[in-house]
C-alpha cells in the first residue's frame, strides 16, 4: 500500500529548536511508517513553505498545484493521498481568508483526484488533514512579520471549513489539532511529542480506511 503524505514544513519535519530537520524515525511520517509496517509504504513529500494554490513572490516554487500531480506520477500507483495544508496560506502576503483557503485546497485536491490514473484501480482516495492551528504566541516570534496578525484567526477557522470540503468531496477527514498545538518555541511548528501523537492517531484512522 502506498501512501503519499503530501504538505508542507510539519510534514517535511522541521524542527523549530534549531531550523533543521528532524530524523526519520522522529517525524510523523517515518514515525506512522514504523507503526504500519512492511505492507505499507509511507512516502514524504513535505515541502517547508508550500501552500495549496498560491504563488509567494520572495520563495517561488512552494505552490502545491503545481506539484501534486508530478508527485502522484512519480509515486504511483497510490492507494492513499494524504494532504495537510494551509498553515503558509494564512500568511499577509496572499490575503486570503480562509474561505479562500479552503477553495485553494479544493482545487488542489480536485486536481489530484482528476489524476486517477495514478492511483491504483483509477479510484481516487484522498485524507485531508487539517493543520494544526497557529498559536497566538506567534506575534513574539521570528514569524511574525510573515504571518500577520490574522493567521491565527484563519488557521482555527480551516477544520470546519475542511470539514465540510472533505463531505462534499467524498474524502476522508481528520483534525489535526486533536493530537495538540503548535509547540510554544515558535507557534507553528510541532514538537517531538506531538509527531507521536499525530502518527498514532493517522494510523488508527489510515487502518480504518483500509478495513471498511
Amino acid at each position: 500500500m502506498n501512501i503519499l503524505c503530501f504538505g508542507d514544513s510539519n510534514t517535511f519535519g522541521y524542527n523549530p529548536a534549531n531550523g533543521l530537520r528532524y530524523d526519520k524515525n522522529t517525524r510523523w511520517t517515518g514515525f506512522l511508517q514504523n507503526l504500519l509496517g512492511d505492507n505499507f509504504n509511507v512516502i514524504e513529500e513535505g515541502l517547508n513553505g508550500r501552500t495549496t494554490i498560491f504563488d509567494e513572490p520572495y520563495f517561488p516554487g512552494k505552490c502545491g498545484i503545481y506539484d501534486i500531480v508530478p508527485c502522484l506520477d512519480l509515486h504511483k500507483p497510490i492507494d492513499l493521498l494524504v494532504v495537510m495544508l494551509g498553515t503558509n496560506d494564512t500568511k499577509e502576503v496572499f490575503h486570503a481568508n480562509s474561505d479562500d483557503i479552503t477553495k485553494g485546497l479544493e482545487i488542489l485536491v480536485r486536481k489530484a483526484m482528476s489524476a486517477s490514473y495514478d492511483f491504483r484501480d483509477n479510484k481516487p482516495n484522498v485524507l485531508i488533514v487539517a493543520p494544526f492551528p497557529i498559536r497566538p504566541e506567534v506575534i513574539y516570534t521570528p514569524w511574525a512579520s510573515d504571518m500577520g496578525v490574522d493567521c491565527v484567526r484563519k488557521s482555527i477557522e480551516l477544520a470546519d471549513k475542511y470539514r465540510r470540503l472533505a463531505d462534499d468531496l467524498s474524502c476522508h477527514f481528520f483534525d489535526a489539532a486533536s493530537c495538540g498545538s503548535a509547540c510554544k518555541l515558535d507557534s507553528i511548528h510541532l514538537d517531538e511529542d506531538v509527531h507521536s501523537t499525530l502518527a498514532h492517531k493517522l494510523y488508527e484512522v489510515i487502518l480504518n480506511i483500509f478495513c471498511r
